[in-house]
């Protein structure tokens, strides 16, 4: 993994199209928009009435329904819609995108994504650079945009051997503009470590609340919740479709740090089994010490 440093107002964008201009499209629009780094955003989605408000609240300039006339012209193409349609919109963009565009997307788990490019391109274009902020909230639509998102966040590039690396350089520049503190490392890795740090934690959220809502008793379980629950199932309320599809897409290493994160919960079972503090107690300091480490400050 290696850092990325360049100069922001490097950016030179004329213009710019958002593809999906929901909370991390319409984010990023804002954030360019208030840092002046481009000239127009165009926006392309799905919903007429979504694109006509992402108008109304100043997120984009204008906007096209189909993503061939949206990027016409274009310096750069941000695709921001879920995993599962990344193939559907590529295999859109192959006979508009001029030579000189440079392609970049914000999906959650890369492997898929250069899989879904080269299936759509027939190879990896040179001027596509994979990407993902780590970044988000609970909520979703343009609504929930605002310009500071990003603002500290870290934003993964993951280059390949094929990728340009003026092109890369670009969409460093893009993200950089918003505030983001931007890294690359490689597509395996990157589904890795989030796996263990995104993915699994918002499968545990969803099942736990499942759990729970299935219990007769819910109504008082949920009622006297304390503040612990309510922070770590507040994920539980992001958009189903869009976890199921990070979840699948990513799935290979998912299940391998999900079957390690087994095997640890049932040395606790064992452990609350056979009254055992001491394997509770030494497996709480632990995660107690990593966790004030890794916030230390």
């Amino acid at each position: 993994m290696s850092s990325v440093t360049g100069t922001p107002s490097a950016i030179g964008l004329d213009r710019l199209c958002v593809i999906g201009v929901g909370l991390i499209g319409g984010s990023l629009a804002r954030a360019l928009k208030a840092a002046g780094a481009c000239a127009e955003i165009v926006g392309c989605g799905r919903s007429v009435e979504s694109l006509r408000r992402a108008c109304d609240l100043g997120v984009i300039d204008r906007y096209h329904q189909e993503p061939a006339a949206a990027a016409a012209g274009a310096d750069l193409v941000v695709v921001a819609v879920p995993l599962g349609a990344m193939r559907s919109i590529f295999s859109h963009l192959r006979p508009a995108v001029e030579a000189g565009t440079v392609i970049t997307d914000a999906g959650s788990a890369k492997g898929s994504v250069v899989a879904d490019a080269r299936a759509a391109f027939g190879q990896v274009p040179p001027n596509f650079v994979p990407g993902h902020p780590i970044a988000g909230t609970e909520r979703s639509g343009v609504e929930a945009s605002f310009p500071e998102l990003f603002r500290g966040r870290k934003v993964i590039l993951t280059p390949l051997a094929e990728t340009d690396y003026r092109a890369t350089a670009r969409v460093s520049a893009m993200w950089q503009a918003t505030g983001a503190e931007v890294v690359e490392m490689g597509v395996a890795h990157h589904d890795q470590v989030l796996a263990a740090t995104s993915h699994l934690p918002h499968l545990l959220a969803y099942s736990l609340v499942d759990t729970l809502a299935k219990l007769d008793d819910r109504a008082e379980i949920f009622r006297f919740a304390a503040g612990g629950f309510r922070d770590f199932s507040r994920i539980a309320s992001s958009e189903p479709s869009m976890w199921r599809d990070i979840c699948l897409a990513n799935r290979e290493p998912l299940l391998a740090t999900l079957a390690e994160f087994n095997r640890d919960l049932g040395r606790l079972a064992t452990a609350l089994e056979q009254g055992d503090g001491g394997t509770l107690l030494a497996v709480f300091r632990h995660a107690k010490n990593a966790r004030d480490n890794l916030y230390r400050g």
